[in-house]
């Protein structure tokens, strides 16, 4: 989310926090789906008195969004889903990490091998592979059964009062596109946008047009 923040962070309160047990920090022993990060995140909102917040969150951390979308229904000022997970595809699967390498699930995430070494460079750093193996575990501990879906969002996302972006890359290989007009169709105020030239991480693939695209959007919210 860097690019993101970047961009937004000189005009608007930014708040990027890491996902409790990613990245070296510790996982209370409370969590057991996304739904408890969205609690804890909406904790976090509170402690910081931030009203009318507008989420921007993308794959993983945007399940976790709409699942804070359904809690509060009304308490947010707008909601950004790029390349959600959360939704079951009825055509096609989420592609599954465990049936491949760290290293090539995140190079399935762009849609040019140029993006992937722009990003990583093209011998990413032994850390960094070893966070992404540590942060891939963890994934597996939160959202394994049933593997990145919920079968009760779709079904909640009708009551969210708030506008929604829903964004997804042309080229996404991760989360079928179904998944995002599956997220466009069940919440009441959302129009979908794909961005071409970009797969799974649009924010980092395709950073520009992203902004773009939430910035005509929250001037329309």
């Amino acid at each position: 989310m860097q690019p993101i923040v970047d961009r937004f962070g000189p005009t608007h309160r930014v708040l990027a926090p890491t996902h409790a047990g990613w990245d070296g920090t510790s996982r209370p022993d409370w969590h057991e789906g996304p739904e408890d990060l969205a609690v804890e995140y909406l904790d976090l909102l509170e402690d910081e008195g931030i009203e009318d917040a507008v989420l921007v969150a993308t794959s993983f951390g945007g399940w976790i969004a709409a699942e804070m979308a359904t809690m509060t229904p009304r308490a947010l000022k707008a909601l950004v889903l790029v390349g959600a997970m959360g939704i079951k595809p009825e055509r096609g699967e989420i592609a599954d990490q465990a049936l491949v390498s760290y290293l090539d699930y995140v190079h399935a995430g762009f849609a040019e091998p140029a993006a992937f070494n722009r990003v990583y460079g093209a011998e990413p750093p032994t850390g960094m592979l070893e966070a992404w193996d540590l942060n891939r575990e963890m994934t597996f501990r939160i959202a394994w059964k049933p593997y990145m879906y919920s079968p009760t969002l779709p079904h909640l996302l009708g009551a969210v009062a708030a506008p929604a972006l829903i964004v997804w890359g042309g080229q996404d290989r991760i989360v079928p596109l179904e998944c995002g007009e599956r997220y466009a169709k069940a919440l009441p105020r959302a129009r979908l946008e794909i961005v071409e030239g970009a797969g799974h991480f649009v924010e980092m693939e395709q950073p520009d047009p992203l902004a773009a695209l939430v910035t005509r959007f929250l001037t329309e919210a």
